[in-house]
């Protein structure tokens, strides 16, 4: 070894190795190493080479690089497009490099020459001889290659003959460095002739295979053969950790994820298993897959929520019209997560009529909180293996839709959608209900085992929202692990404000129309509530606006002499005749006549109850299809009625002398509930004493043998019918009187309300004094 120390610029190169002696085409892009060149050609043309560990590192330092490099002489240069630069390297020797320092603009090392070790003996002849003449077969099975037999024939030296048939050799980075880092000629002849010897046997094995699979070969035979000559190859190197294998792939991606250690271990032992299993097997196909999943589950990644409390109020508002409860939860469900820091995500269940928003209010929530957004649809769903998945003994066996839903989100704390959890329905492949349990439980959900996946998933930061339209189909476990929010029917104003701010710039733009060729007044828009229109959502008002754009649109295209507008007066021309009339109540005070209050699925309704005392034998009639319930409530209003006969004047035998006949109109409509007690009984108490009832007074309420009434529900939706009605006075069940909140306040200022405690105040509020 020569002790003098060299220094000179320094170029780290990327998956290349210069052998001395020979010379080489080198491309140089980065800024350092094109400084290192210049410097080289303006002095000596000399620098030092030396491959770099890390390809993918941008500026490796002295760790970074293989101490043992190539001192090379620059021959020529030449600049290409792009700012890169093309060198012929002529190898001088080998090197080792002692020391490294950064100058302003490039690289410079210190290094000492190394000299081979070379003694000329006999049996290193014999290996110059045996290392050419094995390299000579080689080519011979690669055809076309006599240019390189003649310039190896012509190398004397045996050290540089055996860097030059290195060079020429398919090997990797690794091997190439090592033969560079043999000094001893002889060694690095007889590692030659090893690596000789395995190409000649890898080519005469591709020769065997190509006969052996060449022949009837569709698509799948392709596949076969490719996979059975790159594992005859990595056999006959023996090379187990080649990290261009697929299963190396593998183990290298699972390593990188940082998983926890159990979780990790699963993953690599079905590695193991898919490297030791041959790839024609069904299982593997199994195996690929749930590593597929395994790999594709969010385990770590979440989103960053956003805290900014008044830019989530904001969003909200923007998104939807009323729904304060709603809002104002997801407000507080955020405030906590900022004073807290961390927090379990709630599990809130939506319930209420069709249309009313429960589906979209979700999206927003997560736009508002900055989360990935997941919706599943849970209607129909009967087999526990759709929320828990299937065991992969099944063929054709997937995860869970819970486990799916967190592949989709990609982050482990998305909002996360159960539609329609009361449409579940359960069979003998099990009750889904049940295996929801865990999922929305706060104190299991964070150990969630799928079927599929066998280890134990994280659920707790999920912020879980389920919908319902009917809250007694839900199953009794199953709610009690959920924060119910009601969602009330839409008052009409509400439905006006949606429809400006929401579905008519939505259905304007996807019909093709501007705001100016279509204008919708809010007479327009009260006009369709009213008359075609009645549900408790929106869906139904959303689609008639659609059909108006439409007609509007096609009026358009025609080119009519007189287009067509949108006005209450053509509204009917262009939707036909108004498909529900205004409800109206008697104009007079009548015997026997009352206007109680239902609550329906679309809202509520004013409900006309008649009764008429006839002579005949005590017996009670009940006509217009009502239900067990109601029919109760009659009779025990009757009964009532009976034990205030004195009060009432009327005969101690009425009872058995008099039918009672009670009818409640629309005879088609299925009617049914307790809350028309008091107003059947009030009927029936006009009917008897022959005292007219008020005609602008509506009620509600459920009635008890002694009299009680007793509070009902549905408050809200009854008294906006009754005053939609025309109604000014409203008897409600004292116990009522907390749900006023929800009563609009333009509600509150037309129309008196009346608390009652017992049948008597009813009475004496309804029947006109004689």
């Amino acid at each position: 070894m020569d002790n003098s120390i060299l220094t000179l610029p320094f170029v780290p190169l990327r998956g290349i190795v210069v052998f001395p002696k020979l010379l080489s085409n080198i491309d140089i892009g980065r800024e350092k190493s094109l400084a290192a060149v210049d410097y080289a050609m303006e002095h000596d043309r000399l620098m030092i080479v030396s491959a770099q560990l890390d390809e993918d590192e941008e500026n490796p330092g002295f760790d970074g690089i293989y101490q043992i490099g190539t001192l090379v002489k620059i021959q020529q240069l030449l600049r290409l497009p792009g700012g890169i630069v093309r060198i012929l390297a002529d190898g001088i020797s080998r090197v080792e490099i002692r020391g490294y320092a950064d100058k302003k603009n490039y690289t410079e090392v210190a290094a000492v020459k190394i000299q081979d070790e070379y003694t000329g003996s006999n049996e290193n002849e014999a290996l110059r001889r045996l290392m050419l003449h094995r390299f000579t077969d080689w080519l011979d099975n690669l055809k076309g290659n006599d240019e390189l037999k003649e310039k190896a024939e012509a190398i004397q030296d045996a050290g540089t003959l055996a860097d030059f048939i290195a060079a020429q050799l398919p090997l990797r980075l690794v091997a190439r460095q090592q033969m560079l880092e043999i000094y001893d000629v002889s060694q690095r002849m007889r590692r030659v002739c090893g690596l000789l010897d395995t190409e000649v046997d890898i080519a005469s094995l591709e020769s065997k295979l190509n006969m052996e699979v060449r022949g009837k070969m569709d698509q799948q035979q392709k596949e076969y053969y490719l996979r059975e000559k790159i594992k005859a190859i990595h056999k006959e190197l023996g090379d187990k950790y080649d990290k261009d294998t697929e299963v190396e792939e593998l183990r290298e991606k699972i390593r990188k994820m940082k998983l926890n250690k159990e979780i990790e271990d699963v993953m690599l032992k079905e590695v193991d298993r898919l490297d030791s299993m041959p790839p024609m097997m069904a299982e593997s196909a199994i195996i690929r897959s749930y590593l597929d999943w395994m790999m594709e589950l969010p385990w770590k990644k979440e989103t960053k929520d956003r805290l900014d409390l008044s830019l989530a109020q904001q969003i909200l508002d923007e998104d939807h019209y009323g729904l304060t409860k709603i809002k104002d939860r997801i407000i507080e469900y955020l405030a906590v997560r900022q004073l807290t820091k961390s927090l379990k995500g709630p599990i809130l269940c939506f319930v209420g009529p069709p249309g009313t928003g429960k589906t979209s209010i979700a999206r927003s929530i997560a736009r508002s909180m900055n989360r990935k957004y997941v919706r599943i649809s849970l209607g129909g769903v009967r087999d526990e293996a759709e929320i828990r998945g299937h065991r992969r003994t099944y063929i054709g066996a997937l995860p869970g839709r819970i486990i799916a839903g967190m592949k989709q989100a990609g982050t482990k704390n998305p909002v996360f959608l159960l539609d329609e959890i009361d449409k579940m329905t359960s069979d003998m492949r099990g009750d889904p209900s049940s295996a929801l349990l865990e999922v929305l439980d706060p104190e299991q959900n964070n150990t969630f085992s799928d079927h599929f996946i066998e280890v134990p998933f994280d659920l707790s930061k999920v912020l879980w929202i389920t919908t319902a339209n009917v809250i007694s189909d839900i199953p009794r476990p199953l709610l009690d692990r959920m924060e119910v929010i009601e969602f009330t029917s839409y008052t009409e104003e509400e439905k006006l404000q949606i429809a400006k701010r929401y579905l008519v710039p939505k259905q304007l733009k996807e019909n093709g129309l501007q705001p100016g060729q279509a204008k919708f007044s809010d007479a327009v828009l009260r006009h369709i509530i009213q008359d075609y229109t009645r549900e408790s959502g929106v869906r139904t008002l959303e689609k008639t606006i659609g059909t108006v754009c439409r007609k509007v649109g096609k009026s358009l295209l025609l080119e009519e002499d007189k287009p067509l507008t949108v006005t209450v007066r053509n509204l009917e021309k262009i939707l036909g005749p108004a498909k529900f009339l205004p409800t109206e109540v008697c104009k007079t005070d009548e015997v026997g006549r009352v206007t109680g209050m239902a609550w329906t699925q679309v809202g509520g309704e004013v409900l006309e109850t008649e009764a008429a005392a006839v002579k005949g034998k005590g017996s009670l009639l009940l006509t217009g299809q009502l239900g067990d319930v109601m029919k109760e409530s009659a009779e025990a209003g009757m009964t009532y009625i009976r034990s205030r006969a004195d009060e009432l004047g009327l005969a101690p035998d009425f009872y058995a002398t008099t039918d009672i006949h009670i009818h409640l109109p629309e005879g088609a409509v299925p009617k049914d509930g307790p809350s028309a007690g008091i107003t059947m009984a009030t009927a029936i108490a006009s009917a008897l004493t022959g005292r007219k009832v008020h005609h602008d007074l509506a009620m509600t309420g459920e009635i008890t043998l002694r009299g009680t009434v007793l509070p009902v529900g549905g408050i809200k939706e009854k008294v906006i019918a009754a005053h939609r009605a025309g109604i000014h006075k409203i008897l409600l069940p004292e116990e009522n009187k907390r749900d006023m909140a929800d009563v609009p306040q333009t509600v509150k200022k037309d129309v008196q309300f009346v608390f009652v405690h017992h049948m008597d105040e009813v009475l004496s509020q309804a029947l006109v004094t004689p």
